[in-house]
């Protein structure tokens, strides 16, 4: 991956602690970062591309506006992590997903509207061609973090 420039850094850090609430949100952080919208805008369009940048979204109390939470890790065959990762993304309750080490090397975050939803979607990843076994890991306790990733 090429070296991100400072204006980018500060579009990216500016990103992950506030998107205005406004009809022209790029427009508004253009003004912050002294340049203009269509910049703004070009600029986060090739970031995307280039895999600098994921998704720009908010995030909401999904308890409050009545979903539930469930974090799964699963044992996936290492030949078929991008496919199982394609498949448990393809589900709108899926927030995200990631690689990591150990037995257990793809971990999500599901959201659904009832327990029948989540067992049925969690089911359904679990019988994805690739998947050996699944731990269903439900939350007892909130922690909210707000984690930003500064870009110097």
């Amino acid at each position: 991956m090429r070296e991100l420039t400072t204006f980018e850094k500060s579009l990216l850090n500016f990103l992950q602690k506030s998107i205005p609430i406004d009809s022209r949100p790029f427009a508004r952080i253009a003004e912050e970062l002294n340049t203009d919208e269509k910049t703004v805008i070009e600029k986060l369009r090739e970031l995307s591309s280039e895999g600098y940048l994921r998704r720009i979204g908010t995030f909401f109390d999904s308890d409050k506006l009545g979903y539930q939470g469930i974090l799964a890790a699963l044992q996936v065959e290492p030949s078929e992590i991008e496919n199982v990762a394609k498949f448990v993304n393809s589900y709108s309750g899926t927030t995200h997903n990631y690689e990591r080490e150990g037995k257990f090397n793809l971990w999500f975050t599901l959201l659904s509207k009832d327990d029948e939803q989540e067992s049925k979607i969690l089911s359904e990843i679990e019988k994805c061609h690739g998947v050996k076994k699944m731990l269903r890991l439900k939350a007892t306790r909130k922690y909210k973090l707000n984690v930003q990733f500064k870009l110097q």
